[in-house]
């Protein structure tokens, strides 16, 4: 039984086996029961996403360190090939420097988009004040972006590099991250693949997932608070 466990595992071992065992559940209740649109039918909207921040965090991120933790020989050099790491510091601040504006000037455009404006904020009942918005939005960044990027240009990704390659591994990233934007507006989930892309050699390059953090929460948080301004300029 030991050794066709072992087979099965493939040759990065089980501890990858079971979290990647662990992630495709979780994306699926993520997908499903557990989405802030299936829980915003128990509650208002702000509540309803912010469990769904939490339950996003637990189950991409928490519950794969847990995992690494309990079954890895060396639990850091697992989480290391995974990414947390600042890798190459010189070239991840010359790329996160070099991509703000892009990320910044993106989520403008994005915000005057009518359709993006009734997905974003996930939570409309987020802009109803300053405190309440900036609470979302810390959120969203530290429960939601970080997990994100920790699964998509961690743990999926820059393990199975040495694996599979380069591109491969780079197509299998953003065809599951893209994939997850469906139900998002058409031009969103055309950019969830470009910028499925381009992070991940961003990740690859850099041999860390902290600087396409940095760019993607600038984007998705730049879209919000244009959002924000534009809707306290209309109540002016």
């Amino acid at each position: 039984m030991a050794a066709w466990l072992e087979r099965a595992a493939g040759p990065a071992g089980l501890p990858l086996a079971l979290i990647y065992l662990e992630l495709a559940a979780a994306m699926t209740l993520l997908a499903t029961v557990l989405h802030f649109r299936s829980l915003g039918r128990k509650t208002g909207d702000l509540q309803a996403v912010r469990l769904y921040f939490v339950f996003f965090f637990g189950l991409m991120l928490a519950g794969p360190g847990l995992i690494a933790l309990a079954a890895a020989p060396d639990p850091a050099a697992l989480l290391r090939s995974f990414g947390w790491t600042f890798g190459r510091p010189r070239l991840g601040a010359i790329l996160t420097l070099a991509g703000l504006a892009p990320a910044i000037l993106s989520g403008f455009i994005g915000s005057r988009d009518p359709e993006m404006r009734k997905m974003y904020p996930f939570a409309k009942g987020a802009l109803a004040g300053s405190r309440t918005f900036a609470g979302y939005e810390a959120c969203y960044l530290f429960l939601y972006y970080l997990p994100w990027e920790s699964v998509f240009r961690g743990a999926l990704f820059l393990p199975l590099v040495p694996a599979v390659g380069l591109i491969p591994a780079l197509a299998l990233q953003t065809t599951i991250s893209t994939l997850l934007h469906i139900g998002h507006p058409k031009t969103e989930v055309f950019a969830a693949a470009g910028a499925g892309l381009v992070f991940g050699l961003v990740a690859w390059a850099t041999g860390s997932f902290f600087y396409t953090f940095l760019l993607h929460a600038a984007t998705g948080i730049a879209t919000d608070t244009f959002i924000f301004l534009r809707r306290g300029a209309r109540s002016a």
